[in-house]
């Protein structure tokens, strides 16, 4: 079975700092990385259970953006101006 090697678009190799020359596969349980520009490579156990997602305005709870949105404030003056009396 070949392994399927793919490149991460906009990844930038920690050792040359070079962009989109990183790719990534699996391969019996282990995750690996390397750099076709420079001899980096790393490897990472896959976790089994999932990581959480992080937060960001477009999967947050309804509530929590409701908290959010914009309102519309009036502001009075308190003193009244000349052409008020």
């Amino acid at each position: 079975m070949a392994i399927s090697k793919r490149f991460i678009a906009g990844a930038v190799c920690p050792r040359c700092a070079a962009m989109d020359r990183v790719r990534t596969w699996e391969q019996n349980g282990i995750r690996y990385r390397d750099c076709v520009n420079c001899d980096f490579f790393e490897q990472l156990p896959i976790e089994e259970e999932a990581a959480s997602e992080l937060a960001t305005r477009v999967n947050r709870p309804r509530e929590e953006q409701k908290r959010d949105e914009l309102q519309t404030v009036k502001i009075l003056d308190p003193k009244p101006s000349s052409r008020d009396t």
